[in-house]
């Protein structure tokens, strides 16, 4: 089992250039924006491009993130652009004591930084704050980028076993991880590294 990031690890790398700090929301949720609908739940939304989209096409948005930094950087966003939208920082393995349901969750390559058990705590959350019939848009690596460097890589099979009970698996396709242009230390497939995009209704 590959290492589990910790927030030592995340904090160095948004003092830095983190990777998927690309200043625009992630194309894989772009392209799935139609189907993304109501009220959203955006969990590890780093510095809220993707909650800051959404919210401007009228979805009444909340952004979590467990670092002050990039929740920081969110709510300035915010404030630079008029945008009425909610973030807090707030760990996303405590999903059972957020007062409130959603319509839609996101998750932008939060899932694939859990460990195993942390992961089966994260899903629990998730069918708590989703409302019945809602669905969870999960942006994750994938386990067909070579390599080690990144996060856990993720099978489709893990993806269908931990959302196996109480949940539907809609679809699983291929996609790409956008990151920075001006990346340094880190190397991935070219044109990205590769990804799943999942779309996972709770039952």
């Amino acid at each position: 089992m590959d290492a589990v990031p910790n927030r030592e690890s995340f904090e160095n790398l948004y003092a830095g250039k983190a990777p998927w700090d690309i200043g625009k929301p992630q194309p894989a949720f772009v392209s799935a924006a139609g189907s993304i609908t109501g009220s959203i739940l955006d969990a590890g939304c780093g510095t809220g491009d993707i909650s800051l989209y959404f919210a401007e096409r009228g979805h009444k948005v909340t952004g979590i993130d467990f670092l002050q930094v990039p929740i920081e950087r969110a709510k300035r966003k915010v404030a630079e652009r008029g945008i009425a939208a909610t973030f807090l920082v707030f760990d996303a393995l405590h999903l059972d004591s957020l007062p409130e349901q959603f319509d839609s969750v996101i998750d932008c390559g939060l899932f694939h930084v859990f460990s195993d058990a942390d992961r089966q705590r994260y899903v629990a959350g998730l069918a708590g704050v989703l409302k019945p019939g809602g669905s969870l848009f999960l942006l994750c690596f994938s386990d067909q980028e070579p390599g080690e460097q990144g996060p856990r890589r993720i099978s489709d099979r893990e993806l269908r076993t931990a959302f196996a009970e109480g949940w539907v698996v809609e679809a699983i396709d291929p996609v790409r991880i956008e990151v920075r242009p001006d990346l340094e230390g880190f190397s991935f497939s070219p044109g990205g590294p590769k990804a799943w995009f999942a779309k996972i209704r709770r039952q």
